[in-house]
């Protein structure tokens, strides 16, 4: 262009602009805003929409309210249309205080919010179960004569039945009706979602019902949800015949189709039918992810089929989703449990010189494979190395290895480590005083044993019936010598 003695005007920055935001690269698309002013061009109402939404698509919360600043003092009054993108964006941040003193600021300076300003609020609010706050929200929109949409039914639904109050949500449903909106596909796999979650299989088949009599067809949302259900009823056969309807009626499953239709084969122990299904992914045109690779480690590890896990492994690096810390440590404690030290210690390693950042999880589920194996010290050695990986231990990684200790009738170390969990910030839960305890009466501590007793009492904890019974054991004992 300006070879051809043509120079940019706003339309052609305007273009560039989007061009880059849509691309995500906010940095550049600032960048060159800033070059337009300096070069003497008078940006548009576009630009600067179009710059103001590229900011909150990419969460710079903080530049988006700057950049509103910036648009007025250029002479730009902001309309509600800018205003509730950023409170949009503030919301989903959760920076709710922030979202609610920029609505303030919107009504003091005599804008009127729309129905989209109060959705963006009303979600954000009924999510975090901010109930007092959302009725408010409620109230004002009525006062000020804005009338509730699809949306706002939706999202009242939602946080009802995310509550588990189903009786409200259908309340809900009815008012909708009387106020002649009609619900629509997500309303009802609101509901259907929620009915099957909470074991309502026959209200959720009811409302299914109710959505094709309304000439409403299940989609691939709906029948996820019933699928769902089903699998968490151990109703395998029925989710399978509900998977094969879906697929007769035109409705292509997605990965999460997949992956709950495995879920639900692994954990019925139907490892080979889930393989099955694991192999039709992409016959389908389908990839599997990282949880369809998580899933199927889990159930082949669970059945002890390690080495298949394994090999699972092997065909992710080759070709899938890059691993995440979930599918190692899936790993991690299958080896572990099948008695694989060796290659559980490589896999660790591994995973150390990796960009995975091994966490406390992973380093407990190693610690008390070593503990089971016999290899106490070898645990002793990896809890030790914690605080050079940074890592603190927790309450359960201290049971481990106090147990393992124990196990190893080294009751003194078990003691010693007891004691310094305080000291670490990491108090003593009841199932590690029962452990402790269980560990001394075992090794005969008996004077350490009542007196660790006593004290779990005295914090509001109790003894469970395997403590219960090694005490009771010891009462039955004392009496016998008595009578000897």
């Amino acid at each position: 262009m300006l070879k051809l003695g043509v120079g940019p005007d706003v339309v052609t920055f305007s273009t560039l602009i989007n061009g880059l935001c849509n691309q995500s690269k906010i940095s550049q698309a600032v960048t060159l805003f800033d070059g337009i002013i300096e070069k003497g061009y008078e940006p548009d109402l576009i630009i600067y929409t179009t710059i103001l939404n590229g900011l909150c698509k990419t969460g710079n919360t903080d530049r988006a309210i700057r950049f509103l600043g910036m648009m007025e003092e250029r002479g730009f009054e902001p309309n509600i249309v800018a205003y509730s993108t950023v409170i949009d964006c503030l919301c989903k941040n959760e920076l709710l205080n922030e979202a609610l003193n920029l609505f303030s600021e919107v009504k003091v300076k005599g804008i009127r919010p729309d129905i989209f300003t109060y959705n963006c609020l009303i979600h954000a609010m009924s999510n975090l179960g901010e109930h007092k706050e959302t009725t408010r929200l409620l109230n004002e929109m009525v006062d000020n004569n804005i009338s509730l949409d699809i949306v706002t039914y939706n999202t009242l639904i939602d946080a009802h039945c995310k509550e588990g109050i189903i009786s409200e949500a259908v309340e809900i449903v009815d008012t909708m009706r009387k106020h002649g909106i009609e619900p629509n596909v997500i309303t009802y796999n609101i509901c259907i979602d929620a009915c099957y979650k909470e074991g309502m299989l026959s209200k959720a088949k009811d409302i299914v019902d109710t959505m094709i009599k309304q000439g409403i067809e299940p989609d691939v949302v709906t029948y996820n949800s019933i699928i769902d259900g089903l699998c968490l009823e151990k109703q395998m056969d029925k989710a399978k015949r509900v998977f094969q309807l879906m697929i007769e009626k035109g409705c292509a499953p997605n990965i999460r189709s997949y992956n709950i239709m495995i879920n639900g084969y692994c954990k019925a122990k139907r490892l080979d039918e889930a393989m099955e299904l694991f192999d039709e992914i992409t016959q389908n045109g389908q990839i599997p992810d990282t949880v369809t690779y998580n899933t199927l480690m889990q159930g082949m590890c669970q059945l002890g089929r390690v080495a298949t896990a394994c090999q699972l492994l092997r065909t992710l690096l080759a070709s899938g989703p890059v691993p995440d810390l979930v599918t190692c440590s899936i790993l991690l404690d299958g080896l572990c449990k099948s008695g694989k030290l060796e290659e559980a210690l490589k896999l660790f390693r591994a995973m150390q010189k990796s960009r995975l950042e091994v966490d406390i999880i992973s380093y407990s589920i190693l610690i008390d494979g070593l503990c089971k194996a016999g290899n106490v010290e070898a645990g002793k050695e990896l809890f030790h190395e914690l605080s050079v990986s940074g890592l603190k231990p927790n309450v359960y990684t201290y049971s481990i290895l106090i147990n393992g200790f124990c196990r190893e009738g080294l009751p003194d170390e078990a003691y010693q480590l007891f004691r310094s969990m305080r000291d670490n910030d990491c108090l003593p839960n009841s199932c590690c005083y029962n452990a402790t305890i269980r560990g001394f009466f075992r090794n005969s501590y008996t004077s350490k044993a009542t007196q660790l007793l006593t004290e779990m009492v005295s914090k509001g904890f109790s003894a469970d019936i395997s403590t219960s019974t090694l005490f009771l054991d010891l009462i039955l004992r004392s009496n016998e010598s008595i009578l000897i």
